[in-house]
């Protein structure tokens, strides 16, 4: 994205009984962000997964551990930003998911994959990961004229 707002933040610690805090927040940006009702449950739930990972995964060790969630709202859409406290992490060494492979787990990337336009990962300087998601507000067609 080319311009950064100051972002809406929501820092909570890794403990999973603040899920729904973390989704109810992203949720409420996208709705002042004006995205549709698709568009919100798909960030919703990637958002969701994503934190669900780095408590689960990332803080596994660490249950002092923090998550900063960014969420930046300009005109091309919505970009958030998960920071953590974990071991570096690279998306490219998550194997693309087979959705018609029947397993427990492991879908959770796969599904940011496909709910946002962009999905990165990042290590922090002073340790820890950012993951950034996009998601693109829809292009408007060009309106004809008489």
């Amino acid at each position: 994205m080319l311009s950064k707002p100051a972002p809406w933040s929501l820092t909570i610690p890794s403990d999973l009984r603040l899920l729904a805090l973390a989704r109810s927040f992203v949720e409420a940006v996208c709705l002042v962000a004006g995205l549709s009702e698709r568009d919100t449950h798909s960030v919703v739930l990637a958002a969701d997964e994503a934190t669900n990972n780095v408590m689960r995964h990332a803080h596994r060790d660490k249950p002092e551990a923090e998550l900063l969630i960014q969420c930046y709202v300009s005109p091309e859409g919505l970009e958030i930003h998960i920071h953590d406290e974990g071991a570096p992490f690279d998306l490219d060494n998550v194997p693309k998911f087979n959705p018609a492979e029947l397993r427990v787990g492991g879908r959770g990337v796969f599904l940011m994959r496909r709910l946002m336009d962009e999905l990165t990962c990042e290590p922090r300087a002073r340790g820890g990961n950012t993951l950034r998601m996009v998601k693109r507000y829809p292009a408007v067609p060009p309106r004809e004229t008489a």
